[in-house]
């Protein structure tokens, strides 16, 4: 699948434990628990949103937000995917992902956004959805390497990365800390 392919048809994928699933509207009510989760909130990666820190405390904003990330996705920004647990149909928070084009040492990369409800913020759920991402997300957005955020304080998040492949940059990106990088095999 290509970069163009997945803007007009954006696949389902399906993990061990959890599904992706491209964002709807009808998701806001359940996915409002995952961002007014004060918890969540500080693993939320908001670099470079304009201020959206993602902690969202009513319905008519959550769906706000579903709007725009779908007007995104028509416009080929970026795909946000609603994280269903494969058990329940809970849907337990969301992801982000676009290839990147900048002019800098960064062009062309893959950004990973994971936004999870504390409760789910847990190795396994992590692990899974970064199985998903590492077996499709390369060709799917057409990058060699992608980068997520984890701040120290993720220690679930931090070890499912290391876990799937992932290592720390070592080196701000744009102007922000805490990333993680893996690169096409």
């Amino acid at each position: 699948m290509t970069l163009k392919n997945i803007y007009t048809d954006c696949p389902i994928y399906k993990g061990g434990l959890i599904s992706l699933r491209h964002t709807k509207l009808e998701d806001a009510e359940d996915l409002l628990k995952c961002y007014s989760d004060e918890k969540a909130v500080p693993f939320f990666n908001s670099d470079n949103c304009n201020g959206d820190n993602f902690h969202y405390t009513t319905k008519e904003r959550m769906r706000q937000a579903i709007e725009f990330w779908n007007f995104s996705y028509i416009h080929k920004y970026f795909i946000r995917w609603t994280i269903i647990l494969n058990d329940t149909n809970e849907k337990l928070g969301t992801i982000e992902m676009f290839h990147r084009i900048a002019d800098d040492e960064f062009n062309h990369f893959g950004v990973l956004r994971i936004d999870l409800h504390s409760h789910y913020e847990t190795e396994p759920i992590i692990s899974d959805i970064l199985q998903i991402v590492n077996e499709n997300f390369f060709d799917a957005f057409d990058v060699k390497s992608i980068i997520t955020k984890a701040i120290p304080d993720a220690s679930e998040r931090i070890s499912a990365l290391t876990r799937q492949g992932y290592y720390p940059l070592n080196r701000k990106f744009m102007i922000y800390d805490d990333y993680y990088i893996i690169e096409q095999k």
